[in-house]
């Protein structure tokens, strides 16, 4: 499939539909831990949906809503502000991912066609700054409605959850003679922030039993 190839059509949300309640974090339609991958359609004042990769930050407690930040004026912030809200998919499918994160995407249906899972959303900003001299503004994401599943079992990209795999080869090259240790440890130690900032409690558990097997941070204090 091509970035310029329209979605097909299907049976999805587009935001319109009014909600007596408001909906709760069960209504996610995957289970959201660390921070997870996902790819947003909102739409544009040319009534068609841009998509765009964006990092689902869950809640430290489960009635918490979760938490996204949008990182200089892209079509998506002013989307957000525009219409309040969009919709959150999941998928597996790398090539998405690329095509959301660095091309302009925009489909006539906010529903890809390979996703997995799908929810629309509210989105309200609650905080702004900036960083360097990029501007960026957090927002609180909340299902509108309970989500759809597509797949008995969609697959969901946790940052933390690649870290952790990416260290593992790292790991396993510390004591080979052709590889640079000093590099390596640079790697994990670039890997255990990622986890600890990204991952979850398996991410983190996986990543400490990684630590102590191989006492790569021992090589780091004896480096320093």
């Amino acid at each position: 499939m091509t970035s310029d190839e329209p979605g097909a059509p299907r049976d999805t949300p587009t935001g319109d539909t009014p909600v007596d309640e408001p909906a709760s974090n069960d209504d996610w339609p995957v289970a959201l831990r660390g921070v997870t991958e996902s790819i947003v359609a909102t739409l544009g004042p040319n009534d068609r949906w841009n998509m765009a990769a964006l990092g689902l930050h869950a809640p430290d407690e489960p009635d918490e809503p979760v938490e996204a930040t949008t990182w200089g004026n892209t079509r998506t912030k002013r989307n957000f502000h525009r219409q309040g809200g969009g919709v959150v998919q999941f998928t597996a499918d790398p090539r998405e991912f690329v095509d959301a994160a660095v091309t302009i995407r925009e489909e006539d249906h906010p529903v890809l066609p390979n996703a997995d899972a799908w929810v629309a959303v509210d989105a309200e900003a609650i905080d702004r700054g900036t960083e360097g001299d990029t501007e960026w503004e957090r927002w609180e994401i909340r299902p509108r409605e309970p989500g759809t599943v597509a797949d008995e079992r969609p697959l969901t990209i946790n940052r933390g959850f690649g870290a952790v795999i990416d260290a593992t080869v790292a790991a396993s090259r510390l004591d080979v003679p052709s590889y640079e240790t000093a590099t390596l440890l640079d790697r994990l130690s670039y890997f255990a922030e990622t986890v600890e900032k990204c991952g979850g409690p398996r991410e983190r558990a996986a990543f400490e039993t990684l630590s102590e097997a191989t006492e790569w941070r021992a090589r780091v204090a004896d480096d320093g």
